[in-house]
């Protein structure tokens, strides 16, 4: 990959790569470290990695730089979440948004990014594999049960209102 080529790549794929992972971690200083650390090292790689596979060097590398973070971040707040959630007559009315947004929080790590790679981002069954590196077969099971736990989440009212 040439230089320019992988200014190509940062201007194609920058803000893509940066929406996946702030809709993971929901910081967005930790989300732009994360892409940064990911276009580091395209450029350390470059002369490995093809213009064509960018793309998905960077989301695969994005991805797992993310899961790092979130390993060195993770804090247990059980009880005030708890707390929170008993809380049922105080919750204000939320709009889609907001709901998706707690319904998507609710979702495991692996399950949260099959989603949005496939659901907001837009990849192929395959693509995810190879982002997140499971086979395709894997990627529709995972899929399905992130969809039914959404799915379940959403219709109960007490999350709507």
């Amino acid at each position: 990959m040439t230089e320019k080529e992988y200014n190509k790549c940062v201007d194609l794929y920058s803000d893509n790569i940066f929406r996946f992972i702030i809709k993971n971690l929901d910081h967005a200083e930790d989300a732009r470290d994360v892409v940064q650390n990911a276009f580091e090292i395209l450029w350390k790689h470059c002369q490995d990695v093809p213009f064509e596979k960018a793309k998905s060097y960077l989301f695969t590398v994005a991805y797992h730089n993310m899961i790092d973070h979130v390993r060195k971040t993770k804090r247990v707040t059980l009880v005030d979440q708890f707390k929170d959630e008993m809380k049922v007559a105080d919750h204000k009315i939320n709009n889609a948004k907001e709901v998706i947004a707690k319904a998507l929080a609710n979702l495991s790590e692996v399950q949260r990014s099959l989603v949005l790679l496939k659901d907001y981002e837009g990849y192929s069954y395959e693509e995810i594999g190879e982002i997140m590196q499971l086979n395709p077969s894997q990627v529709k099971v995972y899929l399905h049960r992130a969809r039914i736990h959404l799915k379940n989440y959403l219709v109960k009212m007490e999350n709507v209102i």
